[in-house]
């Protein structure tokens, strides 16, 4: 019986020892498929079964292990999925795809800094506050900063339905941050951004303190900003030249140090976080800084490339029967000897080919503030004379090209020294400039300029400003435009151009890059148009 037993010892010891080698097998490879192995498909197992094949209990075990590491492999790849920030998979969908499967994002990912409330939200929180000429501005915040809609509801030149709103010419702050949160390409991993987008309320900031106030109250929240951001990594990367922010005024409001007059506006630009960050105005200083121009906003904004076209196809048929027209008040604080404005209403109150719509400067005044009469006004017009006014610049110039009514520009800085990313390098082809100086002293009629011009250049000049019209307007901050690029695309696409061209070392300047200096655009007795309306005004 003893060595019967020791002989089926020696019998079962093979088995034992194929057992044990295949069990050293099984946690071997337990452990590679658990801890090693990408939780996305079923490990290979062939080896496994070839090893056991002469021994069908072992296989069986072996299978029915396999099977359970399927179910592992299986629940490890649906935790990893799972795992994933809502925000991020949300975002992923968001973002366009490129051709073959790449990221057609790569390059153009934006990173938006959030800010404490006090840099935006809490600054026109008080927008019906009424002194220090401050107004009542709650209804220009309306609808994310368009105001409240319009409907010409006499002939049907402005209807609500098709994205007009009576918009105040300075609420660019609230337009663009509301716009570029449908961005397409945003991220919320500021190292994957090429650029960073602070939302600081800063020309609503400027009106706030503006009158009544000391310089160091006017500069309050531009210095707790600039702490602000340079406390932040992200600045760190490149010192703040790849942020961006936009200050819905012009350069000069911001350049209190470089201002003749030492009173107006507040030093955002001249801080040293203004003089890093490339600043979005409506005007810029043109002094070799970080303020770059866009377009002001007009009172269209389509939420679809359908209304952009229906609007084009409108203005291309319309039937215009004055020759040129003006929509503006005379500047009698501008010095005498710049004044060109007077000049230009002086001529179009002599010719019966020209149109006009006095603004009077009076409070109360509403002429201008009716865009059912300025748009009205613009579409029946060939030529809308756009002279400078308290700066060089004009709100009026884009309200007339969305009319498809073509600018004619008597200062270089209204618009070619400006706008250079939103307009063309070749002014000619949809403007006409007259220059002031040959008006002011009486050497040039505008009208016999104007009817100079051969009908055929007039037909290819407003088709060219109808092209235009998607460029220099600002898509309704609820929705995107399909295909068409507004201003906000544009200026979008500059500022990462220019972020590209800081970090490969190259010279840039206001507008876009420059391969030499900009001419001064002022005689040393006249270094700007002073700034001396009232906050409110808009300068049609």
């Amino acid at each position: 019986m003893e060595r019967v037993g020791a002989h089926g010892g020696k019998r079962w010891l093979p088995r034992l020892l194929l057992l044990a080698a295949l069990s050293w097998l099984l946690m071997v490879y337990l452990h590679a498929a658990v801890f090693h192995a990408p939780p996305v498909s079923t490990p290979p197992h062939t080896s496994h079964v070839a090893v056991a094949s002469d021994c069908e209990d072992c296989r069986r075990f072996l299978l029915r292990q396999e099977e359970q590491l399927k179910k592992i492999a299986s629940a490890s790849a649906s935790a990893t999925a799972s795992a994933l920030p809502a925000a991020a998979a949300g975002e992923e969908r968001q973002r366009p795809r490129g051709g073959g499967g790449g990221d057609a994002c790569r390059g153009r990912y934006v990173y938006i800094h959030d800010l404490p409330p006090r840099f935006n939200a809490d600054i026109i929180r008080n927008c019906r506050k009424t002194e220090d000429h401050w107004g009542d501005m709650c209804r220009f915040l309306r609808n994310d900063g368009l105001g409240r809609p319009l409907a010409d509801r006499i002939d049907g030149v402005i209807k609500s339905e098709a994205g007009w709103y009576d918009t105040h010419q300075f609420a660019l702050d609230a337009i663009f941050h509301n716009r570029m949160k449908q961005y397409e390409c945003l991220t919320s991993d500021s190292a994957e951004a090429s650029a960073v987008f602070v939302p600081f309320y800063a020309g609503f900031d400027f009106v706030r303190y503006h009158w009544g106030y000391d310089n160091a109250t006017r500069d309050a929240a531009s210095v707790d900003l600039t702490e602000w951001l340079m406390a932040r990594p992200e600045w760190q990367r490149m010192g703040g030249r790849d942020h961006f922010l936009v200050a819905g005024r012009t350069g000069w409001d911001f350049r209190r140090s470089n201002n003749v007059d030492p009173d107006w506006g507040n030093d955002l630009l001249v801080m040293p976080a203004g003089r890093n960050m490339s600043v979005l105005v409506l005007e810029s200083a043109m002094l070799h800084g970080s303020d770059y121009p866009v377009p002001y906003p007009t009172y269209f904004h389509p939420r679809s490339d359908a209304d952009v076209l229906r609007w084009q196809d409108r203005v291309r048929g319309q039937r215009r029967t004055w020759l040129m027209a003006f929509v503006g008040a005379p500047r009698p604080d501008v010095p005498i000897n710049i004044r060109v404005r007077d000049h230009v209403i002086a001529q179009c109150k002599a010719s019966s080919a020209c149109t006009m719509l006095g603004c009077a400067r009076a409070t109360g005044s509403t002429q201008c503030h009716t865009p059912g009469n300025i748009m009205r006004l613009f579409q029946k017009t060939i030529f809308c004379l756009q002279p400078p006014g308290d700066t060089c610049t004009r709100r009026s110039a884009f309200d007339s090209m969305v009319a498809g009514c073509i600018p004619v520009f008597f200062h270089t800085g209204s618009a070619y020294k400006q706008y250079r990313w939103h307009l063309p390098g070749d002014h000619h082809k949809y403007s006409v400039y007259i220059p002031d100086a040959d008006v002011r002293q009486r050497n040039v009629s505008i009208e016999a300029v104007l009817r100079a011009i051969p009908p055929a250049t007039v037909e290819r000049m407003r088709e060219e400003v109808i092209r235009l019209i998607p460029r220099v307007l600002y898509a309704d901050p609820r929705s995107r435009l399909e295909t068409l690029k507004d201003a906000v695309d544009i200026a979008v696409e500059g500022i990462l151009g220019t972020v590209a061209r800081i970090r490969n070392g190259e010279y840039v300047d206001s507008g876009g890059p420059v391969t030499e200096d900009p001419p001064n655009l002022f005689s040393s007795t006249e270094s700007r148009f002073r700034p001396k309306q009232s906050v409110q005004a808009v300068d049609h």
